[in-house]
């Protein structure tokens, strides 16, 4: 019997906390899908998430990451153009200047009012989801379709 299953993956949104109002860390993709994106990536056999969010924080952007807690999981069969995946997402932070690595073209650091329109994958609801809960502290995504 042959299964298919979604592949897991992590997207860390990074709060850079030696910097007012404690803006973002967004990646331009440099594969497609091209785009912003909020960096993260595929978890490897073996290892687990919260070290795959470090460990793809550090590729992409070249800095280590104090994982604070976990915002939410997106499972959307379509969520990836690619194939389909799980993403549990982590808010984390970080401090220093960061540095495009691994399949990152650029970096952008992002005020929360000032966030790109041309996002990759999800990360548009993402980071709305982020913000709500950054703002007013809900959390809410039971029922997302």
């Amino acid at each position: 019997m042959t299964y298919r299953n979604p592949a897991p993956t992590v997207d860390i949104i990074i709060e850079l906390i030696d910097r007012p109002h404690r803006p973002i860390i967004l990646i331009e993709r440099h594969n497609e899908p091209l785009g912003w994106a909020i960096p993260g990536g595929f978890v490897d056999y073996g290892e687990s998430v919260e070290n795959a969010a470090r460990r793809e924080a550090e590729e992409e952007i070249g800095l280590k990451v104090y994982l604070v807690e976990q915002l939410l999981v997106y499972s959307h069969p379509s969520r990836d153009p690619r194939q389909h995946t799980i993403s549990i997402v982590f808010l984390a932070t970080a401090t220093g200047e960061p540095l495009a690595g691994d399949d990152a073209k650029g970096i952008g650091i992002f005020e929360p009012w000032c966030i790109p329109t041309n996002l990759c994958f999800d990360h548009d609801q993402i980071l709305r989801d982020y913000l709500q809960y950054r703002n007013y502290g809900i959390r809410t995504r039971l029922g997302y379709q």
